[in-house]
């Protein structure tokens, strides 16, 4: 099939617009650049939320377990909004390494 020199130039256009949508909304937001530290902290969090609906749904962990699962990662959450209060909010490498050794502790107890 032979396309006119104007619509691929079209189609080409069109896909690169979409790429930059795409790639824009994939950019970190203004809190994420201002929070580095609090965004990994929370970006984890999420996923080993993700990882426990995940071992519920498969049947690899009960609901019970996951609700104690969910209660710690809860805590950890709770905590770092704590820290963060307390220093502008913003948490310091060390906070951010005790956050993140409760979440390896959490993390090692999904899919046991």
């Amino acid at each position: 099939m032979i396309h006119s020199p104007r619509k691929a130039v079209t189609a080409i256009l069109m896909s690169m617009s979409l790429a930059g949508v795409a790639s824009s909304a994939l950019a970190d937001t203004q809190w994420e650049k201002n929070h580095p530290r609090r965004e990994q902290v929370n970006n984890r969090l999420a996923n080993q939320n993700r990882r426990i609906r995940t071992e519920v749904a498969d049947g690899e962990i009960s609901k019970g377990q996951a609700a104690q699962l969910h209660k710690d990662d809860h805590q950890i959450r709770r905590e770092e909004r704590l820290m963060a209060s307390q220093n502008n909010g913003h948490i310091t490498k060390q906070e951010q390494k005790t956050l993140n050794q409760q979440e390896n502790a959490v993390s090692q107890q999904i899919g046991k």
